[in-house]
């Protein structure tokens, strides 16, 4: 038989709850997570609104347009000047060695202490940089210019991959760097899976490489001028808004001060109260 007893009834609502018991045997009642609530753990939506986080955001989805379409075409334009198919592979070796020894050395130069507090535009000077090059490789006719270009390339390329996610981290901080590095990987599959079909539907157009390699770099160099321009804003205005921040903690510090002088004085004339002259001394 069951003890007699208040039947336990459960209510339902619209907020699913958790019951859980801690050491003490209370049972606690935990709202239950919805699945945004779940999702925006891991992904901090809220980020849409960092007004940094905007504009690194879509300065890199420009970029990424021409970023990685010259290096599919590097061997077939190298082959179309009339370079040897092995020296045209060739290139993509050179460009690899020398990014690989530019990533760690201008990761040294771009956490030096006058470069740190400004690496937002030491960002965008190296998407500039990255951007130029591209524009003069049709300049590039013969095996010697164009293994110049491979050598420039890969130092452009290194260069903006070696701060490409410290600029971000210098933006939205570290405890929300996980989520940022998550929503832009999202955002950027978009025009990097782009960006080589359309590049290659061009050289179909054109019938050349050239108009190709001076697109991608016309859309690069686009990218690192929306980065300098938005970052330049940005800089200004989180200097305006930390002088505010100041100017009001200030105003808070002064009126604070202010009104504990005002009570010492209250607490000062309370104690000291004016004296009275007796009858007897006053007919004395």
């Amino acid at each position: 038989m069951r003890p007699l007893g208040p039947s336990q009834t459960t209510s339902k609502s619209k907020n699913k709850t958790v019951t859980t018991e801690d050491d003490s045997g209370q049972k606690k009642i935990k709202p239950k997570k919805s699945t945004w609530e779940k999702v925006n753990k891991y992904l901090d939506f809220s980020l849409f609104k960092h007004r940094g986080f905007l504009i690194y955001l879509s300065g890199n989805v420009i970029m990424f347009l021409g970023f990685f379409a010259p290096i599919i075409f590097l061997a077939p334009y190298a082959k179309d000047q009339g370079i040897d198919e092995y020296s045209a592979a060739f290139l993509l070796s050179i460009m690899a060695f020398v990014d690989m020894f530019a990533r760690p050395s201008v990761g040294l130069i771009a956490n030096s202490k006058h470069i740190r507090p400004r690496i937002q535009y030491f960002f965008s000077f190296a998407i500039m940089f990255n951007g130029v090059c591209h524009l003069l490789c049709p300049l590039a006719q013969d095996c010697t210019s164009q293994v110049l270009y491979a050598i420039f390339f890969g130092l452009g390329f290194g260069s903006v991959s070696s701060v490409l996610f410290e600029t971000l981290m210098d933006l939205v901080g570290a405890p929300r760097f996980s989520s940022a590095v998550g929503l832009v990987t999202v955002v950027e599959c978009g025009p990097v899976l782009l960006g080589p079909p359309l590049a290659g539907k061009l050289v179909d157009i054109t019938g050349d490489y050239k108009y190709m390699y001076m697109a991608c770099g016309a859309i690069v160099v686009a990218a690192s001028v929306w980065l300098l321009i938005g970052n330049a804003i940005n800089y200004r205005l989180l200097a305006k808004e930390r002088r505010e921040q100041s100017a009001r903690k200030t105003t808070r510090e002064s009126e604070r001060l202010s009104k504990s002088k005002h009570s010492e004085d209250v607490n000062v004339k309370v104690s000291n109260p004016p004296s009275v002259t007796s009858e007897r001394e006053t007919n004395i």
